[in-house]
């Protein structure tokens, strides 16, 4: 099979092991599958500090753009192109652009109203000039489309697959949390270590397993709430994992906890399910979608409103105190493992939509 080739451009760190994020898998992932489905990728990696880089990574973006030739499929990372619409908008009349959006730039929790609004702003531009928009999730689609004033045929869904893994064992089938989720403030974990606070008379302990240096106050934060409420002999900050060990922590699961703010699909909740690990996560963004159902209609999870801690502790009471809800929750969790797609059906995605971006007529200049 000939293979077309797509020119990928992604954020420094995609391959750092010391910060594994959903983003990057994905676009790992991406990159070992396109290839099975017709396509070659040559990747391009621009350090920065993206979305709002400094010079020298803008320069770079520019420089790496300009130099393909007129007509070349190229698919951006949202978090590197979606802040600079400068750079990446002169390019979408001669190139054939796709911009992959993991998390809509204003969505990060904790910015400042004036930066949230500049980066709203600027993706707009990006994405109403970009031939073709793909996001992770039906949910990320109609949040794009209604947000951003996008033609509705120009953005397409391409959601994380997920490799089904040996099922967890557990620990004792009830005590043992894993939140799995870079500590920043978008995630929440603050909402999590409030709701352990209320119900210490149960015998749970948690490993919160994720990034420590992205938001340094907010580890901070976290540290001082575990400490405020004794709960460090508990409570633990694992730090990253990869491997070996991110398998050894779901293994060891017995329920995965979630209690992010915003998130257009969640990969770490179908790494779970794909192990028959229930989940308890926030009635968020793209979420319910990976939570799903199993082929019964039976479901794998427990939805909780954001903000409310009190709701997170009376679920996790009744995950304690009622072995028949455990049962069921097992139960759906290991028939949505089952019904899983896996990330052949992503890249099948993301290749029909640049086929069709290749034989798409070029704007003018």
């Amino acid at each position: 099979m000939s293979l077309r080739s797509v020119h990928f451009v992604m954020p420094g760190g995609v391959d750092d092991p010391a910060r594994p994020s959903g983003g990057n898998g994905y676009d790992r992932r991406i990159c070992l599958d396109l290839p099975g489905f017709g396509w070659q990728v040559r990747r391009y990696i621009v350090d920065g500090g993206w979305p709002r880089p400094g010079a020298d990574a803008r320069a770079e973006l520019a420089r790496l753009l300009r130099e393909l030739p007129d007509g070349t499929v190229v698919l951006l990372d949202g978090l590197v192109a979606c802040g600079v619409p400068e750079i990446v908008v002169p390019e979408a009349g001669r190139l054939r652009l796709a911009v992959l959006v993991h998390l809509p730039l204003g969505d990060e929790t904790g910015l400042a109203p004036e930066v949230a609004a500049g980066l709203d702003a600027a993706e707009r531009a990006v994405l109403r000039a970009a031939p073709a928009v793909v996001a992770t999730s039906d949910w990320a689609v109609r949040r794009l489309v209604s947000h951003h004033g996008l033609a509705p045929e120009r953005v397409h869904v391409a959601a994380p697959g997920a490799d089904i893994a040996p099922l967890a064992p557990g620990t004792d089938g009830v005590s043992r949390l894993l939140c799995v989720a870079a500590v920043t403030p978008r995630k929440g974990q603050h909402r999590l270590v409030e709701a352990l606070a209320a119900v210490t008379d149960l015998p749970w302990s948690c490993a919160l397993v994720g990034g420590l240096g992205q938001d340094p106050a907010y580890v901070g934060h976290i540290r001082s709430l575990i400490a405020k409420f004794g709960l460090g002999d508990r409570l633990h900050l694992a730090g990253p994992q990869t491997g070996a060990d991110l398998d050894a922590s779901y293994a060891a699961a017995d329920l995965m906890v979630l209690t992010s703010y915003a998130e257009t699909y969640g990969m770490a909740v179908t790494e779970a399910l794909a192990r028959g690990i229930p989940v308890l996560a926030t009635d968020v963004g793209g979420l319910p979608e990976a939570v799903g159902r199993a082929p019964d209609g039976g479901v794998p999870g427990i939805l909780v409103p954001p903000e409310d801690p009190a709701a997170i502790a009376a679920e996790l009471r009744g995950w304690f105190g009622e072995a028949d809800v455990r049962r069921r929750l097992k139960a759906a969790a290991r028939g949505r493992r089952a019904a899983l797609d896996g990330w052949a059906a992503t890249a099948r995605s993301l290749a029909g939509v640049l086929g069709r971006l290749r034989h798409q007529p070029r704007k003018a200049a």
